[in-house]
């Protein structure tokens, strides 16, 4: 559902009932989880020209990721706080490669950022707030090793801290293949005020 008076790329994400949760885990409910996954299958760009759905390059990447877990959890570090999390996995493919044939930087950070807003989103929705997923203000990537055709990425995301506007989490690419960091990322997403100027 687009917010009213925002830019056409601002969505609140709301569960839908036809989605199969059976195979995500954790504890999150089916209905977010429903809402998590039909976010991953469902074209969210509207041409501004035309105003028609299109699918576009992130679209393209964004049905590869599969959602293996939702969940809300303890924090470690804050006792009697919580924090979200949400862990996909994805096939390294040929299309995402640099001219080295390894895994492009640009594309593991397009990935961090479409997987960075779930556990935000799975936090405040175990609060009953279901809002937009925002966008991020900054995302700081380290790359730590190379992922090569046919690897398994696991990408595990979690909340840090959740405001009214700014939120930040932490995210992890793991290679499940050869047992080794890819990427970590931390980040900053914000809900903009209403018809931001950009």
């Amino acid at each position: 559902m687009k917010i009213k008076g925002m830019p056409c790329i601002y969505y609140y994400v709301m569960p839908e009932s036809n989605i199969d949760t059976s195979q995500v885990q954790g504890n999150a409910s089916p209905e977010v989880k429903s809402a998590l996954l039909n976010y991953l299958v469902q074209p969210r760009h509207v041409s501004r020209s035309t105003g028609k759905p299109f699918r576009g390059f992130k679209a393209e990447f964004v049905s590869r990721l599969q959602l293996s877990e939702a969940s809300v959890l303890s924090k470690a570090e804050e006792p009697g706080k919580l924090e979200g999390r949400t862990v996909l996995e994805a096939i390294v493919d040929e299309d995402m490669f640099n001219e080295v044939g390894t895994m492009h930087g640009g594309c593991l950070a397009m990935i961090i950022d479409i997987c960075s807003p779930m556990p935000i989103y799975v936090l405040r929705a175990s609060k009953g707030v279901y809002s937009a997923f925002g966008v991020q203000q900054s995302l700081n990537v380290v790359f730590h090793s190379p992922a090569v055709p046919g690897d398994k990425l696991r990408i595990v995301c979690t909340t840090l801290t959740l405001g009214s506007r700014a939120r930040s989490g932490r995210c992890e690419v793991w290679n499940v293949t050869r047992s080794r960091l890819v990427a970590s990322a931390v980040y900053t997403n914000m809900v903009p005020s209403e018809l931001s100027k950009l």
